[in-house]
């Protein structure tokens, strides 16, 4: 959902290697490749879908769209695997911006609780002069040009973070900057998010949403524009790492329906296999829409919140509705 910088996965906190992260999700009882018995059809109410899956009755509850400390989350990723465990998740993903750095920690406490983990990363994309996201889901965090791709998309992220101080800074926000990076777990990655969590600590604004509708919006005082990867790069980089490449809540984008068509058309024909339909940046009313162009590109739907931490965003960790009927799950293929 937003965009957090640095050519290493550098941390404040142990970094896990991403050599053992995939080691230590492939040995978990929640191996990807065991993941889900869910199906479309799960009832709408969360903890009931929850209960029935894990006496093995029925449907899990399935997030596939989450960030920790190693990107612009709050939380660390253990505890995000156990906030999604306590909110009755049976199935989620940890998909950080641009990092891999957390997959272990997340893969060993989803281990931990038995609950299923799939390893996951959402890409900056820029694609006709605007900011896509690209999550990756079931990928080998070890695979050498993921790797190498994702060092390069963090390159240049300080220096955006600095710009954006200095944009604050006249735009009246002095202190943004230093804000920003003490907030910040992985020095590397100063995002967006964590500006607009400064500026609401500082009482200039009162939530998130409004530093970005006010500041940090594309046009607006404090955007820095960056050169994220390209479309065929990112998908080819997840593709590359034995996963499935899925267009990250395409409602947010600022398109028309042919630019929306356009950029759908090119990621299915590049190799891209799904499109989040339920998603925390959705609306109601969007489910059903993203549903409907699905159906007609033949991609399969994902599901997550989007979560970023405690009282951020529209929704919490597993209490999004189920996919709409006649859809197919993407994660039908981690049964």
């Amino acid at each position: 959902m937003r965009a957090p910088d640095d050519a290493a996965s550098a941390s404040a906190q142990p970094t896990s290697s991403p050599a053992r992260a995939m080691s230590a999700s492939a040995d978990a009882t929640s191996s990807p490749a065991r993941a889900t018995s869910a199906s479309a059809d799960a009832t709408s109410s969360p903890a009931r879908a929850t209960s029935a899956s894990r006496a093995g009755r029925g449907p899990a509850n399935v997030d596939l769209h989450s960030h920790s400390i190693f990107s612009d989350g709050v939380l660390a990723p253990a505890q995000v695997a156990r906030r999604a465990h306590e909110r009755g998740v049976d199935l989620y993903a940890l998909t950080d911006h641009d990092d891999l750095g957390g997959l272990e920690e997340a893969a060993r406490e989803a281990r931990a609780l038995r609950m299923r983990f799939i390893a996951g990363v959402e890409i900056s994309v820029s694609w006709a002069g605007r900011t896509v996201h690209v999550v990756g889901l079931g990928i080998d965090p070890t695979d050498a040009a993921l790797v190498q791709g994702l060092a390069g998309v963090r390159a240049g992220r300080h220096e955006r973070a600095r710009s954006i101080g200095a944009a604050l800074d006249a735009a009246g926000v002095p202190g943004a900057f230093e804000g920003a990076r003490r907030l910040a777990s992985n020095p590397g990655l100063i995002s967006r998010t964590h500006f607009a969590r400064h500026i609401v600590a500082s009482g200039v604004c009162a939530s998130i949403q409004s530093v970005f509708q006010r500041f940090l919006a594309e046009g607006l005082p404090g955007y820095v524009a960056h050169r994220w990867a390209a479309l065929e790069d990112a998908v080819a980089w997840i593709l590359g790492a034995g996963g499935t490449a899925v267009l990250a809540h395409p409602g947010r984008y600022r398109v028309n329906d042919l630019e929306r068509d356009a950029l759908i058309g090119q990621f299915s024909d590049l190799g891209g296999e799904a499109i989040e339909v339920v998603s925390g940046s959705h609306t109601p009313a969007q489910y059903g829409e993203f549903a409907r162009i699905a159906r007609r590109h033949g991609l399969a739907a994902s599901r997550g919140s989007d979560f970023h931490g405690p009282g951020e965003g529209r929704v919490e960790l597993g209490e999004l509705p189920p996919l709409p009927e006649t859809l197919v799950p993407v994660w039908d293929r981690w049964r």
